[in-house]
C-alpha cells in the first residue's frame, strides 16, 4: 500500500494506492474519487457502542468507510475543512487527537474515546478526545497549517489551536495572567502543557474565522 499527501499546507489531500487484498479505513464522507475495481463498505470501527460514543462525543462519523480491492486500485480522500493533512507512522505508540481531527488509517490502528474531564470543556476542545494506538499509518488534519513542537518542560497554547499531542504530555487550563489580563487581553483561557513529547498545533481556528466573518454576514 502506497500513500501520497499533496496540496499541503492549504488544501491537503491523501491519495492511496491499494495492492491486491489491501484494505484502508477513512472517515465517512471524505472520499474524493476512486478508480474502478475499488470496493467500499460501511463499518462500525470498534463496534456499535464505541462508534456511537465517538460520534456523540468526539465529532467523528458513526460509520467509517473500508476500502479494498481484489486486484488493487487507487482512491483519494479530502477532509471537510481546508488545511493540512499529516501522516504519522504508529509503531505501538499512542497519540491523542482533538475532536474532528481524525481522517483515515490502516487496519492496525485502534481508536478509543478518551474523557478529558471537565477541564477540557473550558479548553474549547470539548469533553472528549480520540486516542489512537497500534501499528500502521494514521492520517489526521487541521484547519490551516500544522506546526510540530517537541516539548520538554512547560508550554502554553491558546485554546482551540491544539490538534494532537503525545501521551507523555499532560495539560491544565488557566487564565492568561491575572483576572484583568484574562478578560481584557483577548486571549482568555490557555492550555499549559507539561512533560515530554510532541504536540501538533494548527495555525488557524474555526472560531477565529467565524468571528472575522460575522460583520460581513447580512
Amino acid at each position: 500500500m502506497d500513500f501520497q499527501v499533496d496540496g499541503n499546507p492549504d488544501y491537503g489531500r491523501l491519495s492511496v494506492r491499494l495492492g491486491p487484498g489491501d484494505t484502508f479505513i477513512a472517515e465517512g464522507g471524505s472520499m474524493a474519487w476512486m478508480g474502478p475495481g475499488i470496493d467500499v463498505r460501511a463499518r462500525l470501527m470498534g463496534g456499535f457502542l464505541r462508534a456511537l460514543v465517538r460520534k456523540l462525543t468526539g465529532g467523528e462519523s458513526l460509520f467509517v468507510g473500508e476500502y479494498g480491492s481484489e486486484r488493487g486500485g487507487e482512491a483519494a480522500f479530502s477532509p471537510s475543512r481546508p488545511g493540512m493533512v499529516v501522516q504519522r507512522a504508529m509503531r505501538g505508540d499512542s497519540i491523542i487527537l482533538t475532536a474532528g481531527s481524525f481522517m483515515a488509517c490502516t487496519p492496525g490502528i485502534d481508536l478509543r474515546t478518551m474523557f478529558g474531564g471537565l477541564r477540557s470543556l473550558f479548553s474549547g476542545e470539548g469533553l472528549f478526545f480520540i486516542e489512537c494506538s497500534g501499528n500502521g499509518e494514521l492520517f489526521f488534519n487541521s484547519f490551516g497549517s500544522i506546526i510540530e513542537k517537541d516539548i520538554d518542560g512547560s508550554f502554553i497554547v491558546d485554546t482551540s489551536h491544539v490538534v494532537a499531542w503525545e501521551p507523555g504530555l499532560s495539560y491544565s487550563i488557566r487564565g492568561m495572567g491575572g483576572l484583568k489580563s484574562t478578560l481584557l487581553s483577548g486571549e482568555g483561557l490557555v492550555m499549559e502543557f507539561s512533560g515530554a513529547g510532541k504536540i501538533y498545533l494548527q495555525t488557524r481556528t474555526m472560531g477565529g474565522i467565524a468571528s472575522w466573518l460575522t460583520p460581513f454576514v447580512r
